[in-house]
């Protein structure tokens, strides 16, 4: 494969969910971006790469940066190859991510792995752990997703919280743990909604009530603060989400701000840089876990070969295609008792999303 054997191609979708799904961020009804397609024409078995941007706000560029930044990679490609084209779209992270995924799902395909095996060169990984992803809605509605999650046979929800009062909130995860019993984990995710007194209340009563994970209760800027409520020992978990991208490993490090952090490839700008995070936070004994930005299904499994690539991963957030109405193709990945079976065909694995 030479530079000038390469060819981008992109086009925008637009993909409903199923129900819109409330945060503390907002409410999410779509979910809106461009597929990439990488096309290796050498030789007489030209192969192919996918990619997916989907913009999400607050965490990467607009939809429209994204699409000029499509743009200027497709041109670079054919100018001045791979690396330029990835460094040309570097601060566009959903756009980077697109790219880097195609390159990289080219590459397995043509080394004929599995594309997690082409990322972390570790064994074979036949299955991930995942959790269920709840919304924020009333008591009744929370209690009724975790429970139909449950008879599905995922032993980890995550319960979005923040948008009400943490009184209301500290009901509904009581509601859901009397709802499926002490054998099922619970997570909290608050998308910095919470003041420290509204956070510390909240940690206090989750202890009580076996939750596991509290996934950045305050804003990403608060690292001092997540320093504290880590410190008061409840045996709840501290997450940083959105902190990461305001601080960085380093600093969280040494602020010794969190026993978790989660991995948005979408929003870090590639797999690849989520693969070296992931590596980094294991070196300073920091647990990390992937989660989606509710994508499609080629980033959505494009998350998954991430995480079979990092060793001894908790649940993470990859279960969220049944949020969506629609999709851009068939899902390779199957959701089995709590757990995603891992795709073992060469590269990512999705094959049928790009039509004429």
């Amino acid at each position: 494969m030479t530079d000038a054997d390469l060819s981008l191609a992109y086009r925008p979708f637009s993909l409903a969910l199923a129900e819109p799904l409330e945060t503390a961020d907002g409410t999410i009804s779509s979910r809106e971006g461009f597929l990439v397609r990488l096309v290796d024409e050498a030789g007489d078995d030209p192969a192919v790469g996918y990619g997916e941007a989907t913009p999400l706000t607050g965490w990467t560029e607009s939809l429209a940066n994204c699409e000029r930044a499509l743009e200027r990679a497709q041109e670079t490609l054919r100018t001045g190859g791979p690396s330029e084209a990835l460094e040309t779209v570097d601060r566009q992270v959903a756009a980077r991510h697109a790219l880097s995924l195609a390159l990289a799902d080219l590459q397995a395909t043509r080394e004929a792995t599995p594309l997690y095996r082409y990322l972390g060169q570790g064994p074979m990984v036949g299955r991930v752990p995942v959790n269920a992803t709840i919304g924020d809605g009333s008591p009744a509605e929370t209690t009724r997703q975790a429970q139909r999650a449950a008879d599905r046979g995922f032993d980890c929800c995550k319960l979005k919280v923040g948008l009400r009062t943490v009184e209301d909130d500290i009901e509904r995860v009581r509601r859901v743990r009397e709802a499926v019993g002490p054998d099922v984990e619970l997570r909290a995710d608050a998308n910095e909604a919470w003041t420290y007194e509204q956070a510390q209340s909240a940690l206090e009563a989750f202890a009580d009530l076996d939750v596991s994970m509290l996934e950045q209760p305050l804003p990403a800027g608060a690292l001092e603060g997540h320093a504290d409520l880590r410190a008061q020992n409840t045996g709840v978990s501290i997450a940083l989400d959105e902190g990461l991208l305001e601080h960085g490993v380093d600093t969280i490090c040494d602020a010794d701000a969190a026993d978790v952090v989660v991995l948005k490839p979408m929003a870090l700008g590639g797999i690849d840089v989520a693969r070296k995070v992931a590596a980094w936070l294991a070196e300073l004994d920091i647990t990390s876990l992937v989660t989606t930005t509710i994508d499609g299904v080629v980033a959505r499994t494009g998350a998954v070969h991430l995480a079979a690539a990092v060793p001894d991963v908790p649940a993470c957030g990859l279960a969220t295609g049944d949020l969506l109405a629609e999709d851009l193709g068939r899902d390779p990945v199957l959701l089995e008792k709590g757990s995603a079976v891992v795709p073992q065909a060469k590269g990512l694995g999705v094959t049928d999303v790009w039509t004429e």
